[in-house]
């Protein structure tokens, strides 16, 4: 069964915080998604994420430029907000996958992250 691309439920591919920070700094780093919401994302993220809330980002993919030939890395708080938005971006087409534990994990992992 096919589910809808809001539901925050199922398993997507994931990537863990110390992969995903080894491979921002590789040669082809991938793109980051982050859909929490603006003020969360002000709070901290991930250096090079663009900001698209969940709720936008059906009307805003194609805007986004994403490079289609180029990972692309959603992300969210917990993994949960980030697991609809590996789907759509699957559905169009993308290879996706979600941080795994979210910012929550980047966090634990005392990663860095900006602010503003």
């Amino acid at each position: 069964m096919k589910l809808p691309w809001w539901l925050p439920f199922g398993r997507v591919a994931e990537i863990d915080p110390a992969a995903l920070h080894a491979a921002l700094h590789s040669g082809a780093p991938p793109q980051l998604v982050d859909v929490r919401t603006e003020p969360e994302f002000r709070h901290g993220h991930l250096r090079g994420a663009v900001s698209v809330p969940i709720a936008t980002l059906p009307a805003r993919l194609d805007a986004l430029g994403l490079d289609p030939t180029r990972l692309v890395v959603a992300i969210c708080l917990s993994a949960h907000r980030s697991i609809p938005a590996v789907r759509l971006l699957r559905g169009r087409g993308f290879d996706a996958w979600q941080l795994a534990g979210g910012m929550i994990a980047w966090r634990r992992a005392g990663l860095p992250e900006d602010r503003g």
